[in-house]
């Protein structure tokens, strides 16, 4: 049984729960609009303020998941994994407490309702009341939270976040928040009570207290040790995100709320503080961790530029797709896009660990629809080409192109730099080798025929050619006799009469294995016999159209159990699934091979590839 007070009121009312302050948004729109007026300000206050201060945890979310400034700043360089943020999804609790008591008490005293704009000794009040009262109390209730009983019951929570984020700061039981009330109402309800309250006081207030609790939260060491080594007064007035952050790694000590005097009083401040601020505050400008592996992505669209961690980390922590509260975004999105561009970057976006292996996505600055643009294909080769050399200069051992980047008619799936370049330490891979094999995979070992477009692709060669060796008769939809010719030619002699063109649609009509390579319309899925399944390598995935079929999803693998940091999802996949090509880069760089994968796929190692996936944990979606 919880123990009393541990959980919140309305913990199982879900997105429910901002319900409870409708009655306020209701006073305010109906005195607006029927009245002409906002009656009751203080409704409208308490509103905008709750807005404020959410919006107030996004921007600290946003600058410290944009890992392309914050990476040599992290304190722990663990990424925030699914579970944590699971665990931290009603992390905006507290807000809505506030704003249920703050509204209790401007009805119970109206003239809180009344309070000046502006009174500059009502902020004098405040600063005193806040050192004198609100820092000590909060000290020793932290400590007295750290009793066996109470820590076990109420605290424990806050500390089961292993890498600290923003948004943690709001993650606590019900309690902790209760005393928290207590902390942030005393100056500010003193200031009012000697007649020194104003408006700006209570906005200015709340939003301090919330920036310095996001600030020690953050993980990121955005306080130069220089400023410390010239005032040295002000190590004991402000704590930094290195200081709170060893309060949950060394949970005895540094139990301050924003002013480390109280430890250094209370004799509990960490003794390598300021030894470990200014390690990370001088670290800061070299480089660090190497990554192993690379990951070379590129945005698909302005919406789903918004599935970045840096922009709302709930929603890039599922599967993406097209939401309504998205669409106020886009100006900002195309703002963003156009930053982008200027700024003319390759951004990194996300990391994982794998088996002691650093992961890293990088994003080019290009979105999917330029890749189509012939004017725009040197830009994005120059883009990739520097990314590849920068991955090379810094030590990164595999570099996986993802999606359009390795683009047949853009650079030959990769060919194009490794021929430019033959010094090149990283390898370049294009991942398909293990796509060819999930999908072949997916394919009964008792099917005898398939109808392949896209047959003469890089992906459609591969998978014909290994299906004509195990004696499954191919249908490959194109209309250049000389293409199927070449790929015919690659088959052994005794297995080449299992590779017949067709050139039409109505030629599968009794085929129900279908392995679509190229977009086809509804029109075309109608020749398609009843029970059809269709495997797809195609982007984007075709519609599912017909009700009597099924639809394979695209080729993709679920990472081992044992993936650490993960937190985002990759586009349109599950959580901890990403495209075949990627965890083509993954087994490549565990496995430590030493050739380029561009080009043509090496028909020979598909079975390798796959056997190689299958050692080091990797599983196909379908069967995971």
């Amino acid at each position: 049984m919880a123990a009393p007070l541990s959980a919140w009121p309305w913990e199982n009312f879900g997105n429910f729960k901002y319900l409870l302050c409708g009655p306020l948004a209701a006073k305010v729109l109906h005195s607006w609009i029927y009245e002409g007026t906002i009656k009751d300000l203080w409704c409208f206050h308490v509103l905008l303020i709750c807005v404020l201060r959410g919006f107030l945890h996004q921007l600290w979310n946003c600058y410290s998941n944009m890992l392309f400034l914050t990476r040599n700043r992290r304190i722990i360089q663990q990424g925030v994994d699914f579970k944590q943020i699971d665990r931290e999804w009603n992390w905006d609790n507290f807000i809505i407490l506030q704003a249920l008591l703050a509204s209790m008490a401007c009805l119970i005293f109206p003239s809180l309702a009344s309070l000046p704009l502006w009174n500059p000794k009502g902020f004098v009040t405040l600063l005193l009341l806040h050192v004198s009262v609100s820092e000590p109390l909060y000290y020793w209730a932290h400590r007295f939270l750290h009793e066996s009983y109470l820590f076990t019951n109420y605290h424990l929570l806050h500390h089961s976040s292993p890498v600290l984020h923003p948004y943690t700061a709001g993650h606590a039981t019900f309690l902790e928040h209760l005393i928290l009330c207590v902390v942030i109402g005393i100056p500010m309800a003193g200031s009012i009570l000697m007649g020194y309250g104003s408006t700006s006081m209570v906005y200015g207030y709340l939003a301090a207290f919330d920036f310095l609790r996001c600030l020690g939260h953050s993980n990121v060491e955005v306080v130069p040790h220089e400023l410390f080594n010239k005032l040295p007064f002000l190590r004991y007035i402000l704590y930094t995100p290195t200081y709170h952050s060893l309060h949950h790694s060394q949970m005895g000590t540094n139990f301050c709320l924003f002013m480390p005097l109280f430890d250094a009083l209370g004799n509990t401040l960490n003794s390598n503080s300021w030894q470990l601020h200014r390690k990370i505050s001088s670290d800061s400008v070299k480089n660090g961790r190497v990554p192993d592996f690379v990951f070379l992505a590129h945005v698909v669209d302005m919406t789903s530029a918004m599935h970045v961690p840096f922009i709302f980390r709930s929603f890039s922590s599922v599967p993406f797709s097209t939401r309504i509260f998205l669409l106020p975004f886009l100006p900002l999105a195309f703002l963003f896009m156009l930053v982008m561009w200027g700024w003319s970057k390759v951004f990194l976006l996300a990391f994982y660990n794998l088996r002691g292996h650093l992961h890293q996505t990088w994003v080019v600055p290009r979105f999917g629809f330029q890749y189509f643009l012939p004017f725009a294909m040197k830009g994005i080769n120059k883009h990739i080409e520097e990314a590849i050399l920068r991955a090379d200069r810094i030590g990164v051992k595999v570099i996986s192109l993802a999606a359009l980047n390795k683009n047949e008619a853009l650079n030959g799936g990769g060919t194009l730099f490794v021929e430019k370049h033959p010094e090149l330490k990283v390898r370049v891979v294009h991942g398909n080798t293990l796509t060819a094999a999930v999908i072949l995979n997916e394919i009964p070992k008792d099917v005898e025929e398939v109808f392949l477009t896209g047959a003469t692709s890089k992906l459609g060669r591969a998978i014909a050619l290994h299906l004509c060796r195990r004696r499954v008769r191919v249908l490959m939809l194109t209309l250049s006799t000389e293409r199927f010719q070449k790929i015919q030619r690659e088959a052994p002699v005794d297995c080449q009469n299992y590779l017949v063109q067709v050139t039409k649609y109505q030629a599968a009509r009794n085929c129900k294995t279908w392995i679509v390579g190229k977009w086809i319309t509804p029109r075309e899925q109608n020749w398609a016999p009843s029970g059809t399944h269709f495997h797809q390598f195609v982007v984007p995935p075709v519609l599912a159209f017909r009700r009597d079929c099924t639809y394979g999803d695209l080729a993709a693998m679920r990472l081992p159990d044992d993936v650490q940091g993960l937190g985002s999802c990759e586009y349109t996949m599950e959580r901890g699934v990403v495209h075949a090509c990627h965890a083509g880069g993954v087994v490549h760089q565990l496995e430590g091979w030493t050739h380029h994968e561009v080009g043509a796929i090496d028909v020979d190692r598909i079975d390798l590839v796959w056997d190689a996936a299958m050692k080091h944990g990797l599983r196909p979606v379908s069967s995971a």
